[in-house]
């Protein structure tokens, strides 16, 4: 078993068409891109409409894998119209400036059972920060699920800074959930 990344959030700029060769490819429509923050202790919860993964994992070898992982900015959905405009915003996203976030894998560690500490670089407008990713793959039949969780924080990347960055207000922690679907073969 072996496959995806992460991301993150919240997010990920254009993948390199070489990068990656696409012999599995991710199945949007049985794909989530999901993140909870708190505001004022309170969980909100969002998602992402548009993303796009490059995965290249045999599961019998997963350490000689890549993933890139990209996701619109602009596509940021939490059910409020309002908050949804505010998100797009420089002081939060910037998507008219920084349209995408990406992540590229840089190493991929087997932890036995399905278990991956996929690591590498997200890129959040315009800053980059080396992440660690926990993976659990699940192979069934035709498909490869990719399930992870993990935390970022919003000011590492400039999200929310300015006014928004008091983190008595939104809290600096940005729980990141992806459930991913792979198609195919791994290419080797």
């Amino acid at each position: 078993m072996n496959n995806l990344l992460a991301c993150a959030m919240l997010a990920l700029v254009a993948l390199p068409p070489t990068s990656v060769r696409a012999a599995q490819k991710l199945a949007p429509s049985q794909s989530e891109v999901a993140f909870v923050s708190k505001q004022m202790g309170v969980p909100v919860q969002g998602k992402f409409d548009k993303f796009d993964a490059r995965v290249d994992i045999d599961p019998r070898k997963p350490e000689s894998g890549k993933i890139a992982f990209r996701v619109e900015l602009g596509s940021a959905s939490l059910g409020n119209d309002e908050a949804e405009r505010e998100l797009k915003k420089p002081g939060w996203f910037d998507s008219s400036r920084f349209p995408v976030a990406t992540f590229q894998s840089s190493a991929i560690k087997s932890l036995g059972d399905g278990k991956l500490d996929v690591a590498g670089k997200l890129s959040i407008k315009g800053t980059t920060r080396d992440i660690h990713v926990p993976i659990t793959l699940i192979q069934q039949k035709d498909l490869l699920r990719a399930n992870a969780e993990f935390t970022v924080k919003r000011l590492d990347f400039r999200i929310g800074d300015g006014e928004w960055g008091d983190t008595g207000l939104v809290a600096n922690e940005v729980v990141v959930k992806l459930r991913l679907a792979i198609q195919g073969s791994p290419s080797s």
